[in-house]
């Protein structure tokens, strides 16, 4: 499973539950574990059905859905520091005079209309979104854009790439197959996106990876398994520790 892809398809129920149920999983939008219908989890000495067990999941790995959204890039949110520090007092249901004494400084009148504003930018994003889903049912498969990696460094038109572009570029890049690999490194910056979205599907988003297990997965992709490496981290893909004992895909 593609879990960029199954995040940005989500719906807003699903987002908000952080995770989705289907073929009998129930999945974590925010790094992919799964947890199998039927199965008994055993979690904090107790044993819990695949439901409970992925909110709890979601609450020990992930703090809460709220502040891992929260903490996603303003390209993404579209929320200025203030404003996610604001929401977060609401979140934690402060009164105006309580944020004003956190903020030291500001008026009351102040955090009134910056909650006012919240809400009127919440009803236009309930019309856009509805905009948006009734032209997504008109629109053409291969004419729509993929989705890209939430640690994205910068989102520009390199991104704007279609379905129809990356099977074509998978296919030139990737000749056995897009499990197969790599013929070459493209020099383009749309195609090296594609190919180094394509080669981060072989990590795993919860596992901390040492420099020579991510060199030994590389390895069976491309060569020169270095530079596949620092693209990896210079694209936003993957994020390691200052001494580079340790990686993990960027979520």
């Amino acid at each position: 499973m593609n879990v960029e892809e199954t995040f940005w398809n989500a719906s807003i129920e699903e987002l908000s539950n952080g995770y989705i149920f289907s073929k009998e999983e129930y999945t974590c939008l925010l790094c992919g574990e799964s947890f199998v219908d039927g199965i008994i989890y055993p979690m904090n000495e107790a044993l819990y059905e695949a439901k409970r067990a992925v909110t709890l999941h979601i609450q020990e790995n992930h703090g809460s859905v709220f502040d891992y959204l929260l903490k996603l890039d303003k390209k993404y949110t579209g929320l200025s520091d203030h404003q996610k520090e604001l929401l977060q007092h609401f979140k934690n249901g402060l009164s105006d005079k309580e944020i004003v004494k956190e903020l030291n400084g500001g008026s009351t009148s102040t955090i009134r209309n910056h909650r006012f504003k919240l809400k009127e930018k919440e009803k236009q994003a309930k019309i856009f979104l509805t905009i948006m889903q009734l032209l997504n049912t008109e629109e053409k498969n291969e004419d729509k854009f993929i989705s890209f990696h939430k640690g994205a460094t910068m989102v520009d038109d390199r991104y704007a790439i279609t379905e129809t572009e990356k099977q074509k570029v998978l296919s030139t890049y990737f000749k056995d197959g897009k499990d197969g690999k790599l013929d070459t490194f493209p020099s383009k910056e749309k195609r090296k996106l594609i190919v180094l979205q394509n080669i981060i599907q072989h990590f795993k988003v919860t596992k901390i990876y040492t420099e020579k297990e991510v060199n030994e997965i590389l390895k069976q992709i491309y060569d020169d398994f270095v530079t596949i490496r620092r693209y990896l981290i210079e694209y936003g893909f993957m994020e390691r520790n200052k001494d580079g004992s340790e990686y993990w895909v960027k979520g």
